[in-house]
């Protein structure tokens, strides 16, 4: 299976835009081995055209069909839309809980539209280990926009920072925590804040308090707008839209790849940590032991502790 993608052209047939290719190529990028390599560095040189932006927001603020509303104005804007919809992961076999392709299904027969849902697999930020290389996909398979919708809400979130070029936080009004959850830190990478389900009572308070907690943010050349959408009847979604093309035009005239080179760096960061993780919890040597029992009995403190540990990693590395 491994020589599958280059037997098979499937690398140029991504590359010529055909949807069932770019369905292939994901399937096999969630794998590991030469196939991956094949097509990560067939695809490297067409990567970069694409504007990916980032929907996140806690649950009920209504991301998935705030999604669904912004596809049907970017295609009436002539631009195709690529979506990597990141769903919780089932307990039972792993798989995406296919709930965003559901609310999006109105763009099923759209040639303009891809969706893809991908299981978060446990991962607290939201984004799975393959949200980047699923992007870089969707990017090289020529689509204008990308989306990435996340899970949740948190601190953790901010990896989003790093794989998108436009950051949209969603708030909704009614909802406790929501602004409390915003204040932790994701109000600091957001590019664009929106309130959605506007008709609510609450929804201009909400608004006024974003507004305000934005003076705690330090100036830059870009002011964060915050906006108000009704996904429903999709008004705001004209404005939404105009504020995430403003947003990526800055960062193209400024001539930055930042976000491509984040999504490499994420990528690498999350593999590297799960290189780790499999480490410490599988390595029974004696070594290992020695450490863990030490950190237990408080002779040595908790990064003390993983110093050793890489250091016992770099060295079975040298080793081999």
């Amino acid at each position: 299976m491994d020589d599958i993608p280059q037997k098979s052209g499937l690398a140029e047939r991504l590359l010529a835009g055909q949807t069932a290719a770019l369905a292939r190529a994901i399937t096999v990028i969630e794998g590991e081995g030469p196939a991956v390599s094949y097509l990560l560095k067939a695809i490297q040189p067409h990567l970069g055209r694409a504007v990916v932006v980032g929907f996140t927001g806690p649950p009920g603020a209504g991301k998935s069909t705030l999604v669904n509303a912004f596809i049907a104005e970017m295609r009436g804007r002539g631009k195709t839309v690529a979506v990597a919809a990141v769903d919780p992961s089932s307990p039972i076999t792993g798989g995406a809980v296919l709930g965003d392709r559901i609310r999006m299904a109105e763009h099923t027969m759209d040639k303009g539209v891809y969706i893809r849902s991908l299981a978060s697999r446990g991962h607290l930020g939201g984004l799975s280990a393959s949200a980047a290389r699923v992007a870089d996909l969707m990017d090289a398979a020529g689509f204008d926009i990308v989306v990435l919708e996340t899970v949740g809400a948190g601190q953790s979130e901010v990896e989003m920072a790093e794989m998108a070029d436009v950051r949209i936080v969603i708030s909704a009004p009614g909802l406790g925590d929501d602004v409390q959850a915003i204040k932790a830190g994701i109000l600091e990478i957001a590019d664009i804040l929106v309130v959605n389900k506007s008709d609510l009572p609450l929804a201009r308070r909400t608004t006024r308090q974003l507004e305000a907690m934005l003076a705690l943010r330090i100036p830059t050349d870009w002011k964060v707008p915050v906006l108000s959408t009704n996904a429903v009847d999709r008004t705001g979604l004209p404005e939404l839209a105009d504020a995430i093309e403003r947003k990526a035009a800055l960062r193209e005239s400024k001539g930055a790849r930042a976000a491509l080179s984040g999504r490499t760096r994420r990528l690498l960061a999350q593999t590297v940590a799960k290189y780790v993780e499999d480490h410490v919890l599988r390595d029974q040597s004696a070594a290992s032991e020695a450490i863990v029992t030490a950190l237990q009995q408080a002779d040595i403190d908790l990064k003390s502790a993983t110093t050793k540990i890489l250091t016992l990693l770099n060295e079975g590395l040298t080793d081999e």
